[in-house]
């Protein structure tokens, strides 16, 4: 399904239907961007009727098949390149977005990486570093979008999480800067929208930095249920989230990340993403509440 508009779509994201996706989506209509100049890229159009209904065009493309990339991105002059959750190959199904974005005449390619990527020694960092290098080789102008962790990482999960009263991890002390998606995603939504941002890149987090065990005291305040953060090592954390039903690489990609916010590799103090959706982000408190209400 592909829907028609008056109007040619310049704008468009991919992995249009995920949680990220959708919202940014939201925050390019909020900001007054027309409809039918988004387009929402998407490997299952059925599942994005919803954003056809409002007037986004809606249009088939597959990381994994480069022959849909180049009528997906007709037209587009700004692409949001959202990172894949399928971790088979990440680095090479980006090349496929970017090249067809290059071989489009794409005027801008903003691209959801790492916060720190330059720096960062997490396993998870790996594929970001090479899709941002890929980019720069690309040609193509682009924005980096280091997205730190979301404040949904540690809320997604508290129907499961509360009734056991421990948040289990491996981040010691380690400080995090965490925001809620949407933050994010009206983060996107201004780089895409406004002009000035052609190979800039923005250290992306909270205003404020917590430990998990903040989190963790927080979320007890909110509901009145003891909620504590209990630190285990690397091997102890990689084990539990196995014994949680993660497959095993993906459990120890996890147990990792939180190595890595106990070397601050997960926290900034750049300011640039209350600076780019012009307010301070979400507080912790805030995005805590809204997640239990939810």
């Amino acid at each position: 399904m592909t829907t028609s508009s008056t109007q040619a779509p310049t704008i468009a994201v991919t992995g249009a239907t995920g949680h990220l996706g959708r919202l940014v989506i939201h925050a390019l209509l909020d900001r007054g961007v027309p409809a039918g100049s988004v387009a929402a890229l998407v490997r299952d159009p059925a599942k994005a009727e919803d954003l056809a209904a409002q007037g986004v065009v809606v249009r088939h493309a597959d990381y994994h098949r480069p022959e849909t990339l180049a009528a997906a991105l007709d037209g587009i002059q700004k692409l949001l390149l959202i990172s894949s959750n399928d971790f088979d190959d990440r680095p090479g199904q980006h090349r496929n977005v970017i090249a067809a974005a290059r071989d489009a005449g794409v005027q801008l390619l903003a691209y959801t990486s790492i916060l720190n990527a330059d720096t960062s020694t997490m396993q998870l960092a790996a594929d970001h570093q090479a899709t941002e290098t890929i980019l720069r080789d690309s040609g193509v102008p682009f924005a980096l979008l280091r997205n730190g962790w979301y404040t949904e990482n540690y809320t997604g999960n508290l129907a499961q999480s509360l009734p056991h009263g421990v948040l289990l991890g491996a981040a010691g002390d380690g400080q995090v800067t965490p925001a809620p998606r949407e933050d994010y995603a009206e983060a996107a939504a201004a780089v895409l929208s406004t002009d000035g941002h052609a190979n800039a890149t923005y250290e992306l987090g909270g205003d404020t930095p917590v430990t998990l065990a903040d989190i963790a005291g927080e979320i007890s305040r909110q509901t009145g249920q003891p909620y504590a953060y209990v630190n285990q090592s690397v091997p102890e954390y990689t084990a539990a989230l196995t014994g949680l039903g993660l497959p095993g690489s993906l459990a120890a990609v996890f147990a990792d990340s939180d190595a890595g916010i106990a070397r601050g590799e997960l926290s900034t103090h750049s300011g640039d993403l209350s600076r780019l959706i012009g307010r301070p982000t979400t507080p912790l408190p805030d995005a805590i509440g809204a997640a239990l209400k939810g």
